[in-house]
């Protein structure tokens, strides 16, 4: 069975750090892109940032340009994403997702096939 987990998510003051980690199992993730998109109470589920398959390119959404870096780690068939200089509006439930393509990744929800549950992170003082 096809499974992601998040893990990582907290509270954190402003200007803190956080990694979160999303696990595969089932599967490996050489041949799929990740992404990390996030949702805050009463908006729409957004792209946060995604790794390609083939190359390890990467995409950031403006908001979070300078800030945070995706990772992968295929020997531990895990994706990570380090954020720091967090922001109150950075609060939000992170998902992982997945998407099997040989390619660039996109920063689009609907491209992607399996989603973890999903971490909560809040930034606060």
């Amino acid at each position: 069975q096809l499974q992601l987990v998040e893990s990582g998510g907290g509270l954190v003051q402003p200007g803190g750090s956080l990694r979160l980690s999303c696990a595969a199992s089932g599967f490996t993730l050489d041949y799929y892109a990740i992404g990390w998109f996030r949702q805050a109470p009463g908006k729409e589920r957004g792209g946060v940032s995604c790794i390609s398959s083939s190359d390890d390119r990467t995409a950031y959404a403006d908001s979070v340009k300078g800030r945070f870096t995706i990772s992968r780690d295929n020997a531990k068939n895990t994706v990570y994403l380090q954020m720091t200089s967090l922001k109150p509006e950075d609060t939000a439930v992170y998902y992982c997702a997945a998407q099997r393509v040989f390619g660039s990744c996109v920063l689009r929800k609907y491209a992607y096939d399996y989603w973890g549950q999903g971490t909560q992170v809040t930034v606060s003082s």
